[in-house]
């Protein structure tokens, strides 16, 4: 069983960028820009929307304001998953692109 990481706090660092702090301490800085397409994180390219961003209370992980939110596990680690995650956004973004049509 592996643990379940949890939120702490944040801060703004740059345009899409924060800085997460984890309960061990540990720490990301996490440009999600690259993973910001499809239906739901695309919309996290408003910056005011983006501005938006919580931890939510019950899962100790980032929300926003329009359903959009990542697991806490996968922050934790998101150098490991960023190339599986950017991939999906392509995915996302094809698929928006051919239902447009």
């Amino acid at each position: 069983m592996h643990p379940m990481h949890k939120v702490i706090s944040f801060e703004h660092v740059a345009p899409f960028t924060l800085r997460i702090i984890f309960e061990d301490d540990s720490e990301q800085v996490i440009d999600f820009k690259p993973v910001l397409g499809g239906e739901v994180f695309g919309q996290l390219l408003d910056p005011a929307l983006f501005s938006t961003v919580r931890i939510e209370p019950n899962f100790h992980t980032l929300e926003w304001y329009n359903g959009a939110d990542f697991n806490p596990n996968l922050l934790y680690d998101w150098n490991k998953y960023l190339p599986q995650l950017i991939d999906q956004t392509k995915r996302w973004e094809n698929n928006l692109k051919h239902q447009s049509k």
